[in-house]
């Protein structure tokens, strides 16, 4: 379960990273830049999207006091 979030947080991150990278060389309206920005929102509703579906399956728990 933790494995698939820590895939998906680096994931988000390295496309963070490539956006970053295409700003620096190339135009800001880049296509390449513009696609970097579609998969990590992608992957960041992804995310979001599983860990609601995990919480109401019953796979994680919030912290209790």
């Amino acid at each position: 379960m933790k494995y698939v979030v820590f895939v998906l947080l680096a994931a988000i991150v390295i496309s963070l990273g490539t956006g970053l990278f295409y700003l620096r060389r190339e135009d800001a309206d880049s296509p390449k830049m513009l696609r970097a920005l579609e998969i990590r929102v992608g992957l960041s509703l992804v995310l979001i999207l599983f860990l609601v579906a995990s919480y109401y399956l019953g796979w994680i728990v919030p912290p209790t006091q």
